[in-house]
């Protein structure tokens, strides 16, 4: 696991505390208990903050996994693992 990998897993884990670690990888909004607008909201302000950078609120509704949190933090932060 990469450090970006590893950031965003602090990430989700503050937000979803009950979720295995080893299904964080697997992640998305309609396999996660509790994930709601409101978690949505609030796991993609922590990601802001933890990563310094601004998500584009028109693109928030395609980030719903941990996946493509990961792949749009990499795209974003120009990283490529």
């Amino acid at each position: 696991m990469d450090e970006l990998q590893v950031r965003l897993v602090r990430c989700f884990a503050a937000v979803f505390p009950s979720l295995p670690s080893d299904r964080m990888a697997t992640a998305q909004s309609s396999s996660v208990e509790g994930w709601d607008s409101v978690a949505s909201v609030t796991l993609l302000a922590m990601v802001e903050e933890e990563f310094g950078i601004e998500i584009d609120v028109q693109g928030m509704e395609e980030l719903l996994s941990f996946e493509k949190l990961l792949a749009y933090l990499r795209q974003k932060l120009g990283k490529s693992r």
